[in-house]
């Protein structure tokens, strides 16, 4: 049976080396600690969670094992257990407080852009087809879909920013026509 000595120099470096006979007697001789400590704010399920949690970390966090200066180990699992309470709690409180029906008006809400978002495609698809010229398409793609700069768009394209502006108004046109006389021309 290792002896959990904390004044002990050589217990320490031991145990923030994770050596196994260490972690093995503070799990045996802290369990019960560390579940009291989180008894007090979590039910049977989520206390269990925490717990395992815990030692979890203890086991495979070199750093949070050295964050362990001496001292009483329990009073400082102990911590560290309240700790980790709290954070779960707040996670799982921002979790619950969006009620059903809050969800599913996000729901609703998501689905709606989605649904407006595939119609604007369509739309822009019958536009390309039956109103834009294939001259003026590399205009309205950098332009519109791509929404760069008028001087963006004219380096792209190799063209003077003046030529451009001027199909641009030229596609502003045939699209106003569009969406407000329909699609026959």
């Amino acid at each position: 049976m290792v002896v959990c000595s904390m004044n002990s120099d050589d217990w320490l470096s031991r145990f923030h080396a994770g050596k196994r006979s260490i972690m093995e007697e503070c799990y045996r001789e802290h369990f019960d600690a560390v579940m009291q400590a989180v008894g007090k704010m979590l039910s049977f399920a989520d206390r269990e969670t925490v717990v395992h949690e815990v030692f979890y970390r203890l086991l495979s966090d070199p750093a949070m094992r050295t964050s362990f200066q001496g001292g009483s180990l329990k009073a400082w699992l102990r911590t560290v257990a309240r700790n980790r309470a709290i954070d779960y709690l707040r996670r799982h409180r921002r979790e619950r407080e969006l009620d059903p029906r809050a969800a599913s008006e996000l729901e609703r809400s998501q689905a709606r852009r989605r649904e407006e978002a595939a119609e604007a495609k369509l739309l822009i698809d019958r536009f390309r087809r039956k109103r834009l010229p294939e001259k003026l398409e590399p205009i309205f793609e950098t332009r519109f879909l791509q929404q760069l700069s008028q001087r963006e768009a004219a380096r792209k394209l190799g063209m003077r920013r003046t030529t451009l502006a001027y199909q641009e108004q030229q596609i502003r046109d045939l699209l106003r026509r569009f969406l407000l006389g329909g699609e026959e021309p």
